[in-house]
């Protein structure tokens, strides 16, 4: 594959930075349109950015913005540790342009298993990885989901290999039960998946079924598939 920096737009929830990007970083920032996004490429060298565009300010910058991160090396499910957390700041403002995260797994031959909840305090040794995950914060807890760990911009495919949308946030249920992801179907509605109906987190998140198949209650409870009334409240399901 080619190496050869290209100068392109990146897109973030705040605003987009202009940078020489090579061929891999191109591809982590194609999440399937038009558009290529920031939060999956990551950390770029602030040398590489020519000039940026804060939506708050409504101005465009010459130069980069301040890239601020750390490194928790936090474990924030089973086989799945947050090496890197970081986003990009407007100069001017202190508003923030994208956010990004850095995920390994410490062992690949493994999946990726239940998530643990942001008030564990679990650290670990860097590891070694050989695969990474460079993904994006979620955005603000819904009143339905309660949001405590991102893996967002992974695309997501059911069991007949159909891309049926990019994951929005992970979160758990109101009452606290229910791990769940918030995908964005191809349509741009939203909807939750339970964890136990994901078959597979990897360069994608592969369902054990159909998003059609997930029902969600008025309630904001996501239901088993072949519920007939919610989990939850007892209400019937549509």
């Amino acid at each position: 594959m080619s190496s050869e920096l290209r100068l392109k737009k990146l897109r973030g929830s705040g605003g987009f930075i202009m940078a020489t990007v090579n061929d891999d970083q191109q591809r982590k920032g194609n999440l399937g349109g038009p558009d290529l996004f920031l939060a999956p490429v990551g950390r770029l060298d602030s040398e590489k950015i020519s000039k940026y565009y804060c939506n708050t300010c409504e101005k465009e910058y010459e130069g980069s913005p301040k890239i601020e991160y750390e490194n928790p090396n936090e474990i924030v499910a089973e086989n799945l540790v947050l090496l890197e957390k970081g986003q990009y700041v407007c100069t001017t403002c202190g508003s923030v342009l994208a956010e990004y995260r850095n995920f390994s797994k410490p062992d690949e031959t493994a999946s990726v298993g239940a998530a643990i909840p942001v008030s564990s305090t679990n650290s670990v040794t860097p590891p070694q990885p050989t695969q990474s995950f460079e993904l994006q914060e979620q955005p603000k807890a819904s009143t339905s989901v309660k949001t405590f760990s991102s893996i967002t911009g992974l695309g997501v495919y059911d069991t007949e290999a159909r891309k049926v949308g990019i994951v929005k946030e992970m979160g758990i249920q109101p009452d606290q039960s229910s791990i769940v992801l918030v995908v964005t179907r191809n349509d741009g509605t939203d909807v939750t998946i339970k964890w136990d109906d994901i078959k597979k987190i990897g360069e994608i998140v592969l369902l054990g079924g159909s998003l059609e198949n997930n029902l969600k209650c008025k309630c904001g409870y996501t239901n088993s598939q072949g519920s007939k009334f919610c989990e939850s409240c007892g209400n019937k399901l549509k």
